[in-house]
């Protein structure tokens, strides 16, 4: 990544980009899965995996579930059979891909966040802490650092990912101030009113 030391430098560390893609959209209301529904002329998990890859990241682990994606070359797919127990099953998914990977920090984001900026995972990967969490407008949000030493400690079980971590271990965490939006696309509402607009969130 532009902000971490040259890749040939020794102990630097290796970061590896999770991007959650396994739900299975049930609240979008259309036979096409949200994240295949194209958004200003492209499915709307390729504004989230276009950003990632941008970023620079030594590894990109997409994990997969409910939807077939079309991912580029040397982008990992992870599935998730059981993606339907929860989002703390897609993250452990991805945190045994970046264990295969030999990642020492993972950066976590979701696929149906389309305008989460490139800038915004390379400032959450650069922050020192073992947790740091992207804000916008002083709302804390995605993308997540994980590093190493705290991934142990991360659910297994649930719906809440990295956020009950978070909310336990206040002083592992710092919050980034990040470019963009972390808006959503979860409803066909959602969509058509990004389609109507050339403006991002």
């Amino acid at each position: 990544m532009t902000a971490r030391p040259d890749p040939g430098e020794k102990g630097r560390e290796i970061f590896c980009a999770v991007l959650l893609a396994a739900g299975s959209g049930s609240r979008f209301g259309d036979p096409t899965h949200k994240l295949l529904a194209e958004l200003r002329g492209r499915p709307v998990y390729r504004w989230a995996l276009d950003a990632v890859l941008a970023a620079g990241f030594d590894h990109v682990v997409v994990v997969t579930g409910a939807a077939t994606l079309d991912l580029p070359p040397g982008v990992h797919e992870a599935h998730n059979d059981a993606f339907a127990d929860g989002q703390a099953t897609s993250l452990q998914c991805g945190l045994e891909a970046a264990t295969e990977l030999g990642a020492d920090a993972i950066v976590v984001g979701l696929a149906d966040q389309p305008f989460v900026a490139t800038e915004a995972w390379r400032a959450v990967a650069a922050a020192p802490t073992p947790i740091a969490v992207a804000t916008y407008g002083g709302q804390r949000a995605n993308p997540v650092l994980f590093r190493r030493s705290i991934w142990s400690q991360l659910p297994s079980e649930g719906d809440q990912g990295g956020r009950s971590l978070i909310a336990q271990r206040p002083e592992l965490v710092s919050e980034v101030p990040c470019p963009g939006s972390f808006a959503d696309i979860d409803t066909m509402e959602d969509l058509q009113q990004w389609n109507s607009s050339t403006n991002s969130p």
